[in-house]
Formats: C-alpha cells, structure tokens, sequence
C-alpha cells in the first residue's frame, strides 16, 4: 500500500470538499478502492500505486481549474471526474488564451467548449450567415451570444440585435400580466442571462438603454435594415416560412448572423409549419451561409440532460412516423 498526500494551498478547500463534503464524496465513489481522508488544507491518498496515480491526476487538474476560476461546481466537478476522454480533459485544462472569446465579468472566461461549439466558431469567423441545430442545453445561444460579445468589444460591428419569435409551449402573449415589455421579457430570459454572464451589469445597462444591444421579439424586425450589427435568432424552428424569410432578408452590409434552433421543439399551432428545415435545406450551398449541427455530446449543463436527449432520441426511433404530427 503506497500513501500521497496532496496540498490544496493555492484553493480554498471548503469550496473543493463542498458543502457538507459533497465533492469528497463525489470523489470517494469515483475511486472505491482508495482510502480518502481529507485533513485542513490537504488530501491523503492509500491504496495501490495503480489507483493512486489515476485520481492524483483528476484532483491535480480539479486545482488547476479552481486556481483559474475559482469555484467549481458539483456538477463540473463531477464532470471532471467521470469523464476520461481527451475532450472532456481538455475543456477543463488551461489552454490557449487565444480560445477565449469573452472575459465577463470577474474575469471569467467565455470559450467553446466542445468541437462543435468550436466549429460554429470557425464557421462564424468565415461566413456571414451561420446556421446552428440542436437540441437544448448544447449551447447554440450561448456560443452565439459570445461571438456576439466578442465582435461588439473588438469592434467589428457597432451592435449586437437578439431575436426571438414570441411562440412558447401553449401561451399566448394575450394572456400574459404586464405591458408588452413585461409579457415580451419572459421569452427573451435566456438572452439576459447569456449577456450578464459576459457583460458586467452596469456597462450591459448602458448598452441596452443606447440600443447598442437591443433585444426584441422578431416582429420587430420587420421593415428594418440591419447594417454593422451582430444579429441571433433564437428558437428558429418557432418561425413559420414567411418569418424566416423576413429576417435573412433584414441581414444589410457589414453584418452578421447566426439563426439557431431545435427542430424537436417546435411549439407553433397544429396548422403551422417550421420555416427553418426549408430555409436549411434550400440555402444549402450558397456560399458565405455556414452550417452547424450540435448533438448530446455538446451538452454542457447537467450530466443528466445529455442521457435524457438519448431517452428521447431512442424512444422516437421505436415510434412510427406516422405517429408524429407532422410541423
């Protein structure tokens, strides 16, 4: 039996234990054949050299992490340690600071995290239109708002536009409390959210009352051009033909564009088709237009979401398609 002792001086070892040693315990049923005893500031580690080795390098690269960041989630703790594949490692290893796209607020850094959040980045730096698909928690949106982000700071465009169609499952705005900001709000969330964690809140507040970011639902974009700007339309697969159309057409000189969506969650009435296969499948091969498909390998939120993407995928698979309706 071989025996190391691990110093965690350069973190504060409440946050790497967690709460009521959450993260320890997290660590101990990742090895079960290693005794893990935590003392003060240090971790020691019993077992065969064999077992030792594997979780000195996980805990090493968990410090390397929180010495960047600062605290690391359970969930990203737990990421760190069930995942054994170059490109899990490499996510959470310093890497280049060419990779980061923002600094937000605290310093945190905003980057691709999977390859193909990394290859909407290299479509977006090459084309002007870019097409992003799948399903949630993949991080369409958030990449998007990031490059967003980054050209806006290195003035690439002079404003940022967020679109989203105002259609969510089984609501009408009708029937929502509030004036029309206070019903519009809830549906764009997740665009507030994406920029506050890039933008620190008073320069974010400056921006949106100088309009040079502004979030809107996608009515509003009839009628205008939009030059010098960063546009994202978000939940795409919730515009009908005509919608889509509209906004590829609003796209004027010197601007950029990245439309995403989840054809698999389509909220739009019974009578109504998506516009976004179509728009897919006839702008395939225009030149400058730029196509990303993100699958459950993208997903970076909670380790469960990816397995219940798969549920989903497998049980619509065993069903027929005449058993679906038809968008």
């Amino acid at each position: 039996m071989t025996e190391t002792i691990i110093n965690l001086d350069s973190v504060n070892p409440i946050d790497f234990f967690g709460a009521n040693n959450r993260k320890l315990d997290l660590l101990k049923k990742k090895f079960p054949l290693l005794k893990i005893l935590s003392r003060g500031t240090q971790i020691k580690l019993s077992g065969a050299p064999e077992h030792i080795e594997p979780a000195r390098e996980k805990i090493e690269l968990i410090i390397s992490y929180m010495e960047r960041n600062g605290d690391l989630s359970a969930n990203y703790f737990e990421q760190i340690l069930g995942g054994d594949d170059a490109e899990t490692i490499d996510n959470f290893t310093e890497r280049n600071p060419t990779d980061v796209l923002v600094f937000g607020p605290n310093g945190k850094s905003v980057r691709a995290r999977t390859a193909n959040q990394k290859r909407m980045v290299t479509a977006s730096d090459k084309n002007d239109i870019v097409f992003a698909i799948g399903p949630a928690g993949t991080g369409k949106t958030y990449t998007a708002v990031a490059l967003a982000v980054r050209a806006l700071k290195n003035k690439i465009v002079k404003k940022i536009i967020l679109t989203r169609p105002a259609v969510e499952a089984g609501e009408n705005l009708g029937f929502l409390p509030g004036d029309l900001k206070e019903k519009i709000d809830p549906y764009l969330r997740p665009l507030y959210d994406a920029l506050d964690d890039m933008i620190p809140a008073d320069k974010l507040g400056y921006y949106m009352s100088t309009r040079t970011i502004e979030i809107a639902p996608l009515a509003y974009m009839r009628g205008r051009t939009l030059d010098n700007a960063f546009i994202i339309l978000d939940e795409a697969q919730n515009t009908n033909d005509l919608q889509l159309k509209m906004f590829l057409t609003r796209i004027g000189s010197n601007a950029k564009a990245i439309i995403t969506g989840d054809p698999t969650q389509i909220d739009l009435p019974k009578n109504q088709r998506s516009g976004l296969d179509k728009a897919m499948r006839i702008l395939q091969n225009i030149d400058g237009i730029s196509h990303i498909e993100l699958d459950e390998e993208d997903v970076v939120r909670h380790k469960l979401v990816k397995a219940i993407i798969r549920a989903y995928e497998k049980d619509k698979e065993k069903e027929s398609p005449q058993s679906y309706h038809q968008h």
